[in-house]
């Protein structure tokens, strides 16, 4: 079974509870978190500097017999139901579900790049997913630890997340 990593964020509202409300909701969807990292805060990266620092996380889960499009489709479902509205480009959101890895699946279909083409350079992606894993690979064999350093800071906020049973 391939090791597949979601990165988590949010920076609107209860930040923490909604990452913890999308890892459940995303269980009962049949994405089930079996790993979580700590909780990350972070300054946001990329778009809009005047908005509220982030909280991140990456959790490692165990998708059943979802493909990576049905993953994507519940991310999308989850995001909704947890009142994201995209209006900004990397603006604030109530949470973002992001697919970093799927084991060595590689996939440029237009809907859904995996692995995630910018994860090695964020510090809140990188340093999260090195909590769960300490030598991940990207698909192409290179490792994220021998990579140039990722763009931003980043410092432990708060415990991983409670993981569904």
């Amino acid at each position: 079974m391939p090791r597949v990593f979601l990165g988590l964020g949010a920076n609107l509202g209860d930040r923490l509870g909604a990452l913890q409300q999308a890892v459940d909701l995303l269980a009962r969807r049949g994405v089930r978190t079996v790993a979580c990292s700590r909780v990350w805060a972070t300054a946001p990266v990329g778009g809009p500097t005047d908005q509220p620092e982030f909280l991140n996380v990456v959790v490692e889960v165990d998708p059943g017999e979802l493909s990576p499009v049905d993953v994507l489709d519940a991310a999308n479902d989850v995001e909704a139901e947890l009142g994201r509205v995209r209006d900004v480009r990397w603006g604030p959101r109530t949470i973002d579900i992001d697919i970093l890895l799927w084991g060595d699946l590689r996939s440029d279909d237009p809907r859904l790049t995996i692995p995630h083409p910018r994860m090695h350079e964020r510090a809140f992606v990188v340093l999260p997913l090195l909590d769960l894993d300490p030598d991940p690979r990207l698909p192409d064999g290179r490792r994220i630890v021998e990579l140039p350093a990722p763009a931003g800071e980043a410092r432990p906020y708060a415990s991983p997340l409670s993981v569904p049973t």
